[in-house]
């Protein structure tokens, strides 16, 4: 896939601008606060209809605005798409496809596939599960985007049941209340479950052996899916019984605290390097090298998923990597992926890379051809 043309509305600090994509590889250079990383993440929501750096869609319109507007065009193996992502600083953003506008905002997802790699994203190993669960979540909306509404129905289910937990202090819980409630966290926290133990299952062993290349095999890394509901047998029924029987076993404590303790919500995805933990042991050069590795193998995933390699978005990460680390990332990319990278300088690309890159100068949030 390649993203041919870019335009931004009153979104984050460009007033109006418009992005035309000439080669593979687009350099966006400038000073820190220029506009160069609001570009990708404006990218960043085409692709998963989620930003890594807010949550709120007002902090994502230009300030004295009420809405902006994204607006891409794509082309595929199956022909050309385009994309309108229109965010309102109150109520609901509308996404539309080929002009016509969504019923549901799942039918974009999937559409357009990136992986974006930031200095951010080194909290990966270092950053508390949360972090790790969201990582792995994002990959699943653009593999199976069915999995967002799967994951919002859960979500959805965990809020109502913690609020019904919270009331027990002031009143006695109705079994039955709480027992629906129950059977429909299970159902919906096991679909959860075993779609993060599937693409686990799938990633790792391609991540492992980019660790190993990475490494000069000196070092293996083992990513391991630590579901908060422990099971010797993977299916749904026994997941099903697990996660009734944990339920059963914490109700009690559930009850005195006013919140759920049991689900997908407290997983954890373990990482290991020599079978020691990287988040604990790993030293700051492990660490990058485990990260580099774990967007390395989304990359590749993906590609054998869909059937064609998505974007990879580098903000601003060339100067968390040794130049080791530089080179293996500088590879890899070639003319394989359509990369978007953000730099403060051009020190880091040898000649060729240059030569055969778009360089865009990014000033005040207006992009400059040079």
């Amino acid at each position: 896939m390649y993203l041919n043309r870019l335009h931004l509305r009153h979104f984050r600090n460009y007033r109006e601008q418009e992005v035309i994509f000439s080669a593979p590889k687009t350099i966006l250079l400038g000073d820190n606060a220029q506009g160069k990383s609001n570009l990708l993440e404006a990218v960043e929501l085409l692709s998963t209809l989620k930003s890594h750096r807010v949550t709120r869609d007002r902090d994502l319109v230009l300030t004295g605005e009420t809405e902006s507007k994204i607006t891409a065009q794509l082309t595929r193996r199956h022909g050309s798409i385009d994309l309108n992502l229109l965010l309102r600083d109150k109520g609901r953003r509308t996404a539309t496809v080929n002009h016509e506008i969504l019923k549901r905002q799942l039918d974009f997802l999937g559409i357009l596939n990136a992986v974006e790699f930031s200095a951010l994203d080194l909290d990966l190993v270092r950053g508390n599960p949360e972090m790790r669960r969201h990582w792995i979540d994002s990959l699943l909306f653009q593999i199976e985007p069915v999995y967002a509404h799967i994951l919002h129905e859960y979500q959805r289910i965990l809020k109502q049941r913690n609020s019904l937990l919270k009331q027990a202090e002031h009143r006695n819980l109705d079994p039955a209340e709480l027992a629906s409630w129950n059977h429909q966290l299970i159902v919906a926290g096991t679909k959860v479950i075993r779609r993060r133990m599937r693409i686990i299952d799938r990633l790792a062993p391609i991540a492992r052996a980019w660790h190993t290349k990475i490494s000069k095999q000196t070092e293996a890394l083992t990513i391991t899916y630590a579901p908060n509901i422990i099971t010797t047998d993977n299916t749904a029924e026994a997941t099903y019984q697990a996660f009734t029987e944990r339920l059963e076993l914490r109700q009690v404590a559930e009850q005195s605290l006013g919140m759920t303790l049991v689900g997908p919500h407290r997983d954890e995805i373990e990482l290991t390097i020599n079978d020691t933990p990287a988040k604990a042991y790993g030293s700051q050069g492990q660490q990058r090298t485990l990260v580099l590795a774990l967007k390395l193998a989304e990359l590749e995933l993906i590609e054998q998923i869909v059937g064609e390699p998505p974007l990879l978005l580098l903000d601003d990460v060339l100067a968390e990597l040794d130049l080791t680390r530089q080179n293996q990332l500088l590879s890899v990319i070639e003319d394989r992926f359509q990369t978007l990278i953000t730099t403060t300088h051009l020190g880091a690309f040898d000649a060729k890379w240059l030569e055969s890159s778009q360089i865009l100068q990014v000033r005040s949030g207006e992009i400059i051809q040079t």
